[in-house]
């Protein structure tokens, strides 16, 4: 007979994998992220052995497999598979394989299949070849219809051999790969309710930062839809992200004096500098280490390299454009991809889209700009600004 299989998650880790003498800060980090992702949808049990996590699912509401999609939103993971876990016991496992095999061929009938075999205990007594072998076989006496592909089967069924037990799996969900969020520092996105900017957050959240993020509303000239919108891309980039915060700048007032006192051809260019002014404040306030925006080279007229070079130079922190040698159609498939797509093309316009110029400079230069920022007080504007800040729990 062949003794009760328990079922877990597998995780497979990254690039972590790599990090060297760093690589415990960035295990605990990636632990810390699965586990708040757990939390809240169900009780567990988690063990680690040889790179591989291993998570017993006690009690939820959810399926395993609705579990292992959540998780493959966390970055620092690669891959999560449905296993069951046996004793290490050669007899049993050849046992509970044929059983798997024609389980899995009741529910899903293939005709090829592969046996991929990974003996971490090298104390076991059987080559991992063998393993397979005969694992195959057991398979085969189960299925007699079935044939071996070893380069292109339908299906496999990988075996990995552990000092104490024995797991058997045959599907992966991939993920994300990356390194865990919070790993690389914190940063401030600035989310418009466009596609290019919550993109932006997921590519750098890809590369360990945490974000907090900020959004400039100009009522009654933006709708509430509008800043709606914008919660709702906050909500869908979260489990990637692990944003938490919202910052909503109440922008009418700088807009306005902007309109009113400077060259409508630099309407644009110091719009986004007297931005980048607020940003500076808000990433001061909550130890962020850098922006990040949704530009890219040449898309629209306030990024040029020119109109980057003079909206940077208000910036106090590095900012960061993940998307800056992107086209449109790359981004709108990672868009896509990670479902922000339908929601940022609802027809609700961001303040970038109110005041702007029938003829906006492409080249700026800096000194002219400014000299036209002289109308404004552009210190007075960024405290209005900071004073009456609205934030929102992500």
């Amino acid at each position: 007979m062949v003794k009760q299989a328990t079922k877990a998650l597998l995780i497979k880790p990254g690039e972590l994998m790599l990090k060297g003498d760093n690589r415990k800060y960035f295990e605990k980090i990636l632990k810390d992220n699965i586990k708040s992702v757990l939390k809240n949808i169900c009780t567990y049990d988690f063990s680690e052995e040889s790179g591989r996590y291993y998570i017993v699912i006690q009690e939820s509401s959810f399926t395993e497999y609705e579990i292992a999609s959540m998780l493959c939103k966390v970055f620092g993971i690669v891959g999560v598979s449905i296993t069951y876990r046996i004793d290490a016991d050669e007899k049993g496992l050849y046992d509970f394989i044929a059983l798997l095999s024609r389980q899995v061929y009741d529910k899903t009938p293939f005709t090829t299949f592969r046996v991929t075999t990974k003996r971490a205990d090298k104390t076991f007594p059987t080559q991992s070849t063998e393993v397979s072998k005969r694992a195959g076989g057991s398979i085969l006496s189960t299925i007699p219809d079935l044939q071996v592909d070893l380069f292109t089967p339908q299906i496999i069924f990988n075996i990995e051999i552990r000092k104490k037990n024995i797991y058997i799996y045959h599907e992966e969900l991939k993920a994300n790969g990356g390194i865990p969020v919070g790993s690389s520092g914190k940063a401030l996105l600035m989310l418009s309710g466009g596609i290019d900017s919550p993109i932006a957050g997921y590519m750098m959240a890809k590369r360990g930062l945490l974000l907090e993020a900020v959004y400039f509303h100009s009522e009654p000239y933006t709708s509430e839809k509008a800043k709606e919108k914008v919660i709702d891309l906050a909500k869908i980039i979260k489990p990637y992200t692990l944003i938490n915060k919202l910052h909503i700048v109440h922008f009418t007032k700088p807009q306005l004096e902007i309109y009113e006192k400077c060259p409508h051809d630099e309407l644009t260019i110091i719009m986004r500098r007297v931005m980048m002014h607020i940003a500076n404040e808000i990433a001061i306030k909550n130890n962020c280490q850098g922006i990040v925006t949704g530009e890219s080279l040449g898309q629209v007229a306030s990024q040029t390299i020119e109109s980057l070079t003079v909206t940077d130079e208000a910036a106090q922190f590095l900012v960061l454009r993940p998307l800056i040698g992107m086209d449109k159609n790359e981004i709108i498939d990672l868009a896509r991809k990670i479902d922000t797509f339908e929601t940022s093309i609802l027809p609700y316009e961001d303040c970038c889209t109110i005041f702007v110029a029938k003829h906006p400079k492409t080249k700026p230069i800096l000194s002219r700009i400014k000299e036209s920022e002289k109308a404004l007080d552009i210190d007075k504007l960024v405290r209005y600004c900071i004073e009456n800040l609205e934030v929102i729990q992500i």
